[in-house]
């Protein structure tokens, strides 16, 4: 099953970051393949946790797949779980922690592993996923960088 993950430090406040991360409904606007995100259902379930269950549509040149997810927000420790819900892929788990380093910094972890119900969909889409994941860290760090530098600015 492919899997990726990877660490970062950033010059964003945790708090910061996991708002960014948490705002699913802008990733149309800044992640790779994300063309559109629809939240059905959001709850609290807990003080600081909150759970939404979303559709994402990803899509590359003639390609175009939807996904359900059940994304918890659990603020008090400032991490992220995604948990796969339906479409085209056999498994999908996605994490993002956020560890304070400091006031102004942190250390941003992100992890995918995942797997298409289709093995034909899984070679045609399998490489631009990896690639693309790869790059998921890195547009949320240019977008913290747009939105916090305005703020301060």
């Amino acid at each position: 099953m492919p899997q990726f993950t990877t660490k970062r430090r950033v010059h964003h406040a945790a708090p910061d970051m996991f708002d960014l991360v948490a705002d699913v409904e802008r990733y149309p606007e800044f992640v790779p393949l994300c063309r559109e995100l629809k939240v059905r259902r959001r709850s609290s379930v807990d003080e600081g946790i909150e759970v939404i269950v979303a559709d994402m549509t990803v899509a590359y040149k003639l390609v175009r797949e939807s996904f359900r997810s059940r994304v918890t927000l659990d603020r008090p420790h400032l991490q992220i779980l995604v948990e796969y819900l339906e479409g085209p892929f056999s498994h999908l788990e996605n994490r993002w922690t956020f560890r304070p380093l400091g006031e102004r910094s942190c250390e941003v972890e992100f992890y995918i592993a995942y797997d298409f119900k289709s093995r034909a969909l899984g070679l045609l889409m399998g490489a631009m996923f990896d690639a693309a994941f790869r790059r998921f860290a890195a547009a949320f760090e240019r977008r913290a960088d747009e939105i916090y530098a305005r703020r301060s600015a």
